[in-house]
């Protein structure tokens, strides 16, 4: 019985992304050249420490589409380059979307007008305080 040896090519993808109203992230595994998918949803935003923690617990455990015929490139990548480029997705941290901006925006002025709303409120709720112990002085001093 001879045996062969031979190199099984396996590579893994892992895309996170905001869908309204979940964070979504795509599994994509490619093994001898077919690729299959799997999605799970997140809920709030993951920190990466979390989406480690889920990899390794519950890597095993997804259901991931049947195979399906894929075109896999195999060239050679510098280390350097792909390291760089790690490091600038990771980079942007900011909120991507022109819609997203618009929410956060909206969101910061309605901040803003509740803030002033609550602090006229609190001042009315001091004046009204005062004037009325500036009555029951004056009740007191008239001897009532």
């Amino acid at each position: 019985m001879d045996k062969i040896n031979e190199c099984v090519s396996v590579s893994g993808k892992l895309t996170v992304f905001f869908e309204d109203p979940f964070w979504v992230g795509v599994f994509e595994r490619v093994s001898d050249g077919k690729l299959s998918v799997c999605k799970v949803t997140f809920g709030a935003e993951p920190k990466d420490y979390e989406i480690y923690a889920f990899i390794l617990k519950n890597y095993y455990h997804l259901r991931f589409s049947p195979a399906v015929a894929a075109d896999v490139k195999e060239a050679y990548r510098n280390p350097k380059r792909i390291q760089r480029d790690v490091h600038k997705q990771t980079e942007n941290v900011g909120i991507g979307t022109k819609s997203q901006q618009a929410l956060k925006l909206q969101q910061e002025q309605f901040k803003t007008e509740r803030k002033i709303v609550n602090r006229e409120q609190r001042e009315m709720e001091k004046e009204r305080r005062f004037e009325l112990k500036q009555q029951k002085r004056k009740e007191k001093h008239r001897g009532r």
